[in-house]
């Protein structure tokens, strides 16, 4: 088990970036200070050769005018919030927009387009732990909110990650981890060929502009079925209108026990190479997204991004739910603490 500490380039703005990267349990991970990003996990395949599972890129430039958020810890919310705007104890708040009228995933400048400072861990223990303080006002948000991402690895073949704030005023907090997945590694080509399951029997549909359509559907007999693992493309090509407004997955599913108790919620695998992993989390949402906008350019290792190139597993709490109390909790307030942990076990 060992951590290294390099430099990783400065901002546009001309803050330092460090890239923390430790190893133990079968696993090797960089994280970036910018963005408390997960630039680099290698995972085994059936034969113990270690492969770079997560999209990103080489250079700290690169993640800047990325518009995609590659591996990165967004906030303070994830997702949309419809209107850019939200009330909360009877006033009205105006936040930054970034997606036209809407806000997604924390506004122009949200917490995965932030420098992070890192913190030590315990006992030399292999992980990164990393603290950000988001002022009052920020991208519209109120309350100065403080937050901390922790990754470890946690027994064998184990990465965790636990995402916790506190805040001095009332304000939504929502957070998730937004690596893209490519478990055959650089070079794979598309992902269309993993095979995914998600414990979920209700998912949201969505509009051209990504906001939520109406309330919780059965995903029975529609493309929204992963109860029983399937290859993630099998079902892009059906006439069905919940998949054709964003020209496929990028859905909140409603998963089993909602929000609270660490369990086993997803899986994933690419049978050519044999690897898999099983996500358990406390959120009580997981957003797929299939990465069908992704734009084409160069990532790692002479890896080409593009369509496809990898998907979104994203635990969080439902989109706009600060507009639709019917979703679940949204607002962090003073006293209390917000925790999100999300483990990736792989096989």
């Amino acid at each position: 088990m060992s951590v290294r500490v390099a430099p990783f380039g400065r901002t546009a703005g001309g803050e330092p970036v460090a890239a923390v990267s430790f190893e133990g349990g079968g696993l090797r991970a960089t994280v970036l200070a910018y963005g408390a990003t997960l630039a680099r996990l290698e995972a085994p395949d059936r034969g113990g050769r270690l492969a770079d599972v997560v999209l990103g890129f080489e250079r700290l430039e690169a993640y800047e005018a990325s518009p995609a958020h590659v591996g990165g810890v967004v906030g303070r919310w994830a997702n949309r919030i419809a209107g850019a705007r939200f009330v909360l104890d009877g006033r009205e708040r105006r936040l930054a927009a970034n997606e036209g009228a809407n806000q997604l995933h924390g506004g122009p400048v949200g917490f995965d387009r932030r420098v992070w400072q890192r913190s030590a861990l315990p006992g030399g223990e292999p992980g990164a732990a990393f603290e950000l303080e988001s002022a009052d006002g920020d991208q519209g948000f109120p309350g100065t909110l403080r937050c901390r991402a922790v990754y470890r690895v946690e027994g064998e073949r184990t990465l965790s990650l636990v995402l916790e704030a506190r805040t001095d005023a009332p304000t939504p907090v929502g957070l998730t981890q937004h690596a893209y997945w490519n478990l055959g590694g650089a070079g794979a080509g598309p992902v269309l060929d993993h095979e995914l399951e998600i414990a979920a029997d209700r998912y949201l549909a969505v509009d051209a502009q990504h906001l939520l359509v109406g309330g919780l559907r059965d995903v029975a007999g529609t493309p929204f079925d992963f109860r029983t693992p399937k290859p993630v493309g099998r079902d892009l090509d059906l006439a069905h209108p919940d998949l054709a407004p964003v020209g496929g997955y990028d859905h909140p599913f409603a998963l089993r026990g909602g929000e609270g108790p660490l369990r086993e919620v997803a899986r994933l695998a690419h049978p050519p190479s044999g690897r898999a992993f099983a996500l358990s989390t406390t959120a009580p949402s997981l957003q797929l997204y299939g990465g069908q906008l992704l734009a084409r350019g160069p990532g790692k290792a002479g890896f080409a991004h593009g369509p496809h190139a990898g998907l979104c597993l994203e635990p969080q709490r439902f989109p706009d739910a600060p507009n639709r109390p019917d979703l679940g909790p949204a607002i962090l307030r003073p006293g209390e603490l917000y925790r999100w942990e999300t483990r990736w076990r792989f096989a």
